[in-house]
């Protein structure tokens, strides 16, 4: 779903930010949770202007705002970084610091060796962290986050979270009456560019383009796509029944085929066209298309079905295409090449948080509060303090995922000394580091 995964992009996020996403609110959120609040002991001196969180007893920031124009590696640091209550006072329960330590082990792998796009880590840094995981008791996996951990509040630390899941739509291998709807795989003509190996000032941006008589040009969007610009040259991966499911498996970017004879065939992201995502909740809300309460993945589902031809034009607007490739083995791929996990895997903007790093989030939606981990990115997931939240497949994740929409404050868990080092003298920026 590597949102690399496009991925991520959120339903939520879509009616809020622009479209429907992984999962678009419900008209009837779900109950917040009713685990007990965080400790609300007293902070020592230097957290005074950080209190330990309260689940779901925050007010309402708004969505933080990008950095678009500042190198990746320099944006985290010029938004500032400073310490953040120490982490026994986050609160974490006993499940989710075990779903958390289980992810944890499998970023590290990725987390030792990459580079930081973020700045904020090096590789060294989560070597003591990695090597005590394998064996750290499940039973105690609190005490693990607070014995290597401490944590982090980049920029203001208001953080604003959607959501997202693994739909299932019908599908088909071959093509058959009912099944009708191309679903492609990456074509061999879409090139991908890192604009950073021409020019220092452009590192960490890439685009994409159709390969043509050697230039590289626009590749065809979404409508071109959907009106045959590339049928017929055998890239048919497998087939949708239905347009509009298929639309919104598109934004999760990732999901599962239920194929006629009752088997599952799992697909995630491969590529995507290279035009921008256009969130097409946002633009309904604005033309007053939708009703008070209907802006979730399931009211504008539902006015999409109710307007067909309306309908297939508001979707063009989303220039976007998603490819896809066949996926095997467990749960979806997220953009570290490991499964993401539902309930505890969170896609971020790597420009923030260096992904592998676990999170904690304290929101006015009870069931998102709490320990994540930072594995997968999103189209969507733009700038500092804003994630999509993971909550895998089935009614209920889409019900919750298409519901959510978070705000609150985030702390990042990074390895004890990390803090000092970023906030030391002479600190200015990944650069100076070695």
């Amino acid at each position: 779903m590597s949102r690399a995964r496009f991925a991520g992009v959120a339903l939520a996020a879509l009616a809020l930010a622009g479209c429907v996403g992984p999962g678009e609110r419900s008209a009837a959120p779900p109950p917040p949770s009713e685990r007990p609040a965080a400790s609300t002991a007293p902070a020592t001196p230097v957290f005074a202007e950080i209190r330990p969180p309260v689940r779901g007893a925050h007010p309402l920031p708004e969505p933080p705002t990008p950095l678009v124009d500042m190198p990746v590696g320099d944006r985290a640091a010029v938004l500032g970084v400073r310490p953040g209550p120490p982490v026994p006072s986050l609160g974490i329960q006993p499940d989710e610091a075990r779903a958390a330590l289980a992810a944890f082990r499998l970023s590290c792998p990725s987390l030792v060796r990459r580079t930081d796009a973020s700045g904020l880590t090096r590789g060294e840094d989560w070597r003591p962290a990695c090597a005590a995981a394998p064996g750290w008791r499940d039973g105690d996996a609190a005490a693990f986050f607070a014995r290597y951990f401490e944590t982090a509040v980049v920029g203001a630390g208001t953080a604003f979270a959607t959501g997202y899941y693994e739909p299932e739509i019908a599908g088909s291998r071959d093509r058959r009456p009912g099944y009708d709807v191309p679903i492609y795989r990456r074509p061999p003509d879409l090139i991908e560019a890192d604009l950073g190996l021409f020019a220092p000032d452009l590192k960490g941006r890439k685009v994409r383009g159709q390969a043509k008589d050697g230039k590289l040009l626009l590749y065809p969007d979404r409508a071109a796509i959907v009106r045959g610009a590339i049928a017929g040259r055998g890239l048919e991966l497998a087939w949708a029944a239905d347009p509009i499911e298929f639309f919104f498996l598109q934004v999760q970017g990732s999901g599962r085929l239920r194929l006629p004879d009752g088997r599952v065939m799992r697909i995630g992201y491969d590529s995507q066209n290279g035009r921008d995502y256009v969130g097409i909740g946002a633009l309904m809300k604005g033309r007053g298309l939708l009703e008070p309460g209907q802006s979730s993945m399931q009211g504008i589902m539902a006015w999409l079905r109710a307007h067909p031809e309306e309908g297939r034009a508001i979707m063009d607007e989303n220039k976007s295409f998603v490819f896809f490739r066949e996926l095997t083995g467990g749960g979806p791929i997220g953009a570290m090449g490991v499964p993401v996990t539902g309930r505890t895997s969170v896609a971020a903007d790597p420009a923030f948080v260096p992904l592998g790093a676990p999170l904690f989030v304290a929101l006015d939606r009870g069931e998102a509060s709490g320990l994540w981990v930072a594995q997968d990115t999103g189209g969507a997931i733009k700038g500092a303090n804003r994630f999509d939240t993971f909550w895998g497949a089935g009614e209920e994740a889409r019900r919750i995922a298409g519901g959510m929409s978070g705000r609150g404050q985030a702390w990042l868990l990074l390895p004890i000394g990390t803090v000092a080092r970023l906030t030391g003298a002479g600190y200015d920026g990944p650069a100076s580091r070695p």
